[in-house]
């Protein structure tokens, strides 16, 4: 994030900038929650994009006006693909894996693993193929190995996303900790696998597939590691006293070190939150906090949770300025939403149906592991990463289209889903609390 900007005879550091996102959260939020009463990212996701259509519209139809180039501006110079996943995506994939049942998820160990790696390289060809068969028709100047880059980007779902939805419906809990694991491991692998493919696409190198293989485990096995080990410091950390506002900010050391020392050392930083996370989340709540530590904890990551939740949602919707018109971009964005729902289906199915031991035991969860896989902050930051270009222009009209369609339709939709399901005479829902689930 820039230190400091010129802007409007004004210098803009940080701190106004991130005050300014905070206000906009807090008065969008509260204007939802009042007349618009949408579901709370939702809502925000839906005014930030409301927000930059009425300022990109003032620009063309008001002279002299031009406050969607100060706002892209502004959004240009604070960065969002760093500040995401440099920043934000830290502390939200801990506080997310802090709340995961880690003995309900050694149940699905297999198709958790197989579904976050397998199966996001299998979404990740599939979408690049079809991609790349949309653009051959269309007659993009986009090189093929970029769609597969994209395919990369598009792939993995977005934990802030999937495990907003779990805190709200009533997913079934041997249901719940599958979902949440695969949400918060494919990401990270998805971004290794992004990764690897972007450094294929800008050298211009053949891609191979042994070297790709190479770094794929160096980087993810190194992260995993890594989250073992600060987890495991974080732990006896907090066994060691009894004080809570210094376990607290040993869970903030753990989250912030953690991932600096990914970064130092080019390995996976998010695997490392969620092993860490799942670490403290669970041996640590149940065996280092006393039930004061334990209640400060969970309201700390909850609020820091939310918080952020609010900010990413809204900068979403407000990045929609940053985009490029044309018929092109129009045509991928629009079979960007299909290509990827049958992409998801495809990984999810061939994972949970051709592969018996990977085979979950709730009915419906097929379904709703392809459904509630939603797309959110984490691709659009890698594609906002591309090199500037045409060929990031059209990759990011399909990646902003696929996560509107995931957040506005699929997000708002999953609830139905999953009561449909249960009205078929599914098991009995266990009841999930509203608050941070305490072991």
């Amino acid at each position: 994030m820039a230190c400091g900007m010129e802007h409007a005879g004004l210098v803009i550091n940080a701190f106004d900038i991130a005050a300014m996102l905070v206000v906009a959260s807090a008065v969008l939020g509260y204007l939802n929650h009042h007349f618009l009463r949408l579901p709370h990212v939702i809502g925000l996701t839906v005014m930030g994009a409301v927000a930059s259509l009425a300022l990109m519209l003032a620009n063309a139809l008001i002279p002299g006006v031009t406050l969607d180039d100060s706002v892209a501006q502004l959004l240009e110079r604070m960065n969002f693909t760093d500040t995401l996943l440099d920043g934000m995506l830290s502390f939200l994939l801990f506080a997310g894996a802090l709340h995961v049942d880690l003995e309900r998820l050694k149940k699905d160990w297999l198709p958790v693993l197989l579904l976050s790696t397998v199966g996001v390289i299998i979404s990740t060809v599939i979408v690049g193929l079809g991609a790349w068969g949309v653009g051959a028709l269309l007659a993009l100047p986009i090189a093929p190995i970029w769609y597969f880059v994209f395919g990369a980007l598009i792939s993995p779902t977005d934990p802030v996303s999937v495990l907003g939805v779990l805190k709200e419906e009533n997913v079934p809990a041997s249901l719940q900790a599958a979902v949440a694991g695969e949400s918060l491991f494919n990401d990270g692998v998805g971004i290794v696998v992004f990764t690897i493919l972007l450094g294929a696409a800008v050298t211009g190198a053949d891609f191979s597939l042994s070297e790709g293989a190479r770094l794929f485990a160096v980087e993810a096995g190194g992260g995993v590691l890594v989250g073992l080990f600060i987890g495991w410091l974080g732990f006896r950390a907090l066994a060691s006293m009894d004080e809570y506002t210094l376990e607290v900010l040993i869970t903030l050391a753990v989250v912030m070190g953690g991932y600096a020392l990914c970064s130092a050392l080019h390995l996976s930083g998010p695997l490392a939150m969620a092993v860490a996370g799942l670490l403290i989340g669970n041996q640590g709540v149940a065996l280092a906090m006393s039930d004061t530590t334990r209640d400060y904890v969970h309201k700390f990551w909850e609020l820091v949770d939310e918080v952020l939740n609010s900010v990413l949602f809204l900068l979403i919707g407000l990045e929609m300025i940053v985009l490029a018109g044309g018929t092109g971009h129009l045509l991928l964005g629009l079979a960007a939403i299909p290509i990827t729902l049958v992409a998801r289906a495809i990984s999810v199915g061939t994972m949970t149906r051709v592969i018996p031991a990977a085979r979950l035991d709730s009915p419906g969860a097929t379904r709703v592991l392809w459904w509630g896989g939603l797309r959110g902050g984490i691709s659009i930051a890698l594609a906002l990463s591309l090199p500037p270009g045409t060929t990031r222009d059209l990759l990011l009209a399909g990646t902003f289209a696929a996560v509107l369609f995931s957040v506005l339709v699929q997000r708002a939709t999953l609830g139905k889903l999953i009561e449909s399901l249960q009205a078929k005479n599914l098991p009995e829902v266990e009841p999930q609390p509203s608050g941070p689930t305490v072991h």
